[in-house]
């Protein structure tokens, strides 16, 4: 429990009406969507970055634990207060777009702002940020950048590393650094900026993101391939890749997650011989160009196995497409009263040798294991659905198939996460994916950042 007097002296750098240390507060900012619980000793929202430093210069001196949080949307607890101390929520005040630069064609933002305001603000202007993560109507950028973000355009423009030009951020003791420039070439120094990013606010604070903007595509157009296994599927996800497809986004379903979207859906129309389906977009400047990508995609699944090709004719048909996609999650419910769910990534060759290994460790255990996700980038959201999850047998032999469905994913070149981080949920399988080397020199790393431990300690097993 925090001493009143550390309280005082943090109100006296932020006012009263920026600290809560009251019931409803700690509540609610105790969880994130893993439903998770811990309770903080108190929420602050810094006005500006001055405010951080002076907080965590003070912090630093008397060990206090402090923990920066977004939106709180994470799937692994990154922003979790699990050893206590103060919640540092970026969202109240730091959530400003504080340029866009048209000639240089970049954003200057702070990390409080969400991600779909930002390319709602560029895209008026006629530019374009790609990163899409699913939680794009409410996660922040600042959230983003300490994941490190994808989402469903990655196949195409890639993750939001690759968008990161520069960043300011506050180190644990209260030194501002700027890490990066807005220069299209920087080789002096260090790469500081590529180390804070997916470091899940354990490093430094962000306090302003520089992002790399591109033009706007001017044209759009929705695609669906139907095959008859989910092997099959995969098989033309990388074949057709390698043949000069380059779609905006391949997300894929496999013959459960199918069979339960026509169960809980009625009303969607899906091929009753699908076994898996491709869905996803094509974008370019010109209508040739689509035309172009689209059939290349075409003869590719043909050459693949597939049965049916479905060109969305406008924008409401693209839509009815994208629904099947968009809805695989919840459909997954059917098999069961718990889902525990995992992001894990392997190269795309190896996506259907990943999900026949992924369903056989199912049915060792004997779960339904209904896959969906982005195939054109490799990253496979994987449903062990425990049927009930009162059982503790069940749950025991439910989180034994996801350690054992990391360590063959690991062992195909894959990762324990394309997409959500490690946070305190996979911190107990980063040495599946890790030797010790590699697990002392994260240590040290944080040690050299924060050699008093006081940021967001103890996530990502370190």
């Amino acid at each position: 429990m925090i001493q009143q007097e550390h309280l005082d002296y943090v109100t006296s750098i932020v006012g009263s009406e920026n600290v809560k240390s009251d019931k409803a507060h700690l509540i609610a900012f105790c969880y994130d969507a893993t439903r998770t619980r811990f309770e903080p000793d108190a929420v602050v929202f810094p006005r500006n970055e001055q405010d951080i430093s002076d907080i965590l210069k003070y912090c630093n001196e008397h060990k206090i634990v402090i923990v920066p949080r977004g939106a709180g949307s994470g799937f692994t607890g990154g922003a979790l207060p699990s050893n206590g101390g103060i919640i540092l929520s970026l969202e109240r005040h730091m959530n400003k777009l504080l340029e866009i630069d048209m000639e240089n064609m970049v954003g200057v933002v702070q990390p409080g702002l969400i991600n779909m305001e930002f390319q709602k603000a560029v895209e008026a202007v006629g530019l374009f940020y790609p990163p899409d993560p699913a939680s794009e109507e409410y996660s922040t950028l600042g959230g983003n950048v300490s994941e490190n973000a994808g989402g469903m355009r990655a196949a195409k423009y890639g993750i939001t590393k690759d968008y990161v030009m520069a960043l300011r951020a506050v180190l644990p003791n209260g030194d501002i650094i700027v890490a990066g420039k807005k220069t299209i070439k920087d080789v002096a120094g260090y790469n500081t900026a590529g180390i804070l990013i997916a470091s899940e606010g354990t490093l430094a604070i962000i306090t302003e993101i520089t992002l790399k903007l591109i033009p706007k595509p001017k044209f759009k157009q929705t695609y669906m391939g139907v095959f008859p296994s989910v092997d099959t599927a995969m098989t033309a996800v990388f074949k057709s890749l390698a043949a000069g497809a380059n779609p905006v986004a391949m997300e894929f379903l496999d013959a459960l997650v199918i069979k339960a979207l026509k169960q809980k859906f009625p009303q969607i129309s899906l091929p009753d011989n699908a076994g898996g389906i491709l869905v996803g977009d094509v974008d370019a400047s010109s209508l040739a160009e689509i035309d172009s990508q689209l059939q290349t995609l075409k003869e590719s699944f043909a050459a693949n196995g597939s049965t049916e090709f479905i060109i969305a004719k406008d924008e409401e048909e693209g839509k009815k497409l994208w629904f099947a996609r968009r809805n695989a999650s919840p459909a997954t419910m059917i098999y069961g009263t718990k889902k525990l769910n995992e992001d894990i990534s392997v190269p795309r060759s190896k996506l259907p040798v990943a999900l026949d290994g992924i369903y056989k460790i199912g049915e060792k255990y004997g779960f339904q294991v209904p896959c969906f996700g982005h195939a054109g980038d490799g990253n496979i959201h994987v449903n062990v659905m425990v049927k009930d999850k009162t059982n503790e047998k069940e749950m025991e032999d439910g989180h034994k198939a996801i350690e054992e469905i990391f360590q063959y994913v690991v062992d195909l070149g894959g990762t324990l996460s394309g997409e959500h981080g490690i946070g305190t949920s996979k911190a107990p399988f980063m040495h599946i994916a890790f030797t010790e080397a590699e697990m002392n020199l994260f240590r040290n790393i944080k040690k050299a950042f924060d050699p008093n431990n006081i940021l967001n300690p103890f996530k990502m097993g370190l």
